[in-house]
């Protein structure tokens, strides 16, 4: 059977360049605290807890990870909301300010994997595999 509607159009979160200039920077500083000041500066920005999240699984603290993922996670829905996204259809890995939000959904699924949460990492999975395929293979 062949779905006669169409997708909706991807949704593109808007670019803030004194964030990406922050974690750009805190990045290269290449500390837990310079990361945190940007998520305290820009409790909005996605990449930022991504980030955080990151840190905090290679880290071995899942639950930190955890924490800070589903933050940045519902930051980032918010964010989509506000630009026109209804809960569905696709997120593109290609556009860079939508990196963030992508980011936390990976880091949300791999740390509610790590603390035993099956059916929230596969919900998780399948959202971010759902937003993008691209993004599920680059984060993956």
């Amino acid at each position: 059977m062949q779905n006669l509607l169409p997708e909706p159009p991807a949704t593109l979160l808007p670019a803030d360049q004194a964030a990406d200039q922050a974690l750009a920077d805190a990045e290269a500083a290449g500390t837990t605290d310079a990361l945190k000041a940007v998520a305290a500066a820009y409790p909005a920005f996605s990449g930022a807890w991504g980030a955080l999240a990151a840190g905090s699984l290679e880290a071995g603290e899942p639950v930190t990870a955890y924490a800070y993922a589903r933050t940045g996670y519902h930051r980032g829905l918010d964010a989509l909301r506000r630009n026109g996204w209804k809960g569905h259809g696709p997120i593109p890995w290609s556009h860079e300010p939508n990196q963030g939000f992508l980011r936390c959904l990976y880091a949300l699924s791999k740390a509610a994997a790590e603390i035993g949460e099956a059916d929230e990492a596969a919900r998780c999975a399948q959202f971010l595999r759902d937003s993008d395929p691209a993004a599920a293979d680059a984060l993956a």
